[in-house]
C-alpha cells in the first residue's frame, strides 16, 4: 500500500495485478489500483480533475488526464472519504503510476494533492523490480 498526504488530503493506494485480463504473449499486462481518499481538514473539498503520469520499464511515459474519478466529482466533507477502483494496460511486464488531483474548497481555492507513486510489478517481471 501507498500512502501521501497533501493539506491534510490523505491519498492511498493498493494496486493489483490482473493475471486473468493479462496476456504476456500478447505484452498485455492489466492492473487495478484501488484509491481511498480521506478528508483530515476542517475545509470541505471537491476533487474537480485528475492528472496522471504512467511509466512502463522501457520508460515509455503515457500522461493522462480528465475531469473527475470514474465519471464522479466527489465532495469530502471534513472526516468523509471517498474510494475506487480504476485500471491501467501496460505493453511491460512492470512500470510505476503517480499523478495529483485537483481538489476546490468552498472558498474557491485549489490545490494538487498528490497521489503517491506506485510501482505495477507483475509475476512476469524477470530480474529486479521497480
Amino acid at each position: 500500500m501507498y500512502e501521501e498526504i497533501t493539506e491534510k488530503i490523505k491519498i492511498t493506494v493498493k494496486p493489483e495485478f490482473l493475471d486473468e485480463h493479462s496476456d504476456p504473449d500478447e505484452k498485455r499486462f492489466i492492473w487495478a489500483y484501488h484509491i481511498k481518499i480521506e478528508n483530515f481538514g476542517d475545509d470541505t473539498v471537491k476533487l474537480v480533475s485528475r492528472s496522471w503520469t504512467i511509466s512502463d520499464s522501457l520508460g515509455r511515459v503515457q500522461e493522462v488526464q480528465g475531469s473527475g474519478v470514474v465519471g464522479e466529482n466527489p465532495i469530502l466533507k471534513p472526516g468523509s472519504s471517498f474510494e475506487y477502483t480504476s485500471g491501467t494496460p501496460l505493453n511491460t511486464p512492470s512500470g510505476f503510476m503517480m499523478g495529483t488531483y485537483k481538489m476546490k474548497k468552498n472558498n474557491g481555492s485549489t490545490f494538487n494533492a498528490h497521489i503517491p507513486a506506485f510501482s505495477l510489478d507483475s509475476p512476469h517481471e524477470k530480474g529486479l523490480q521497480n
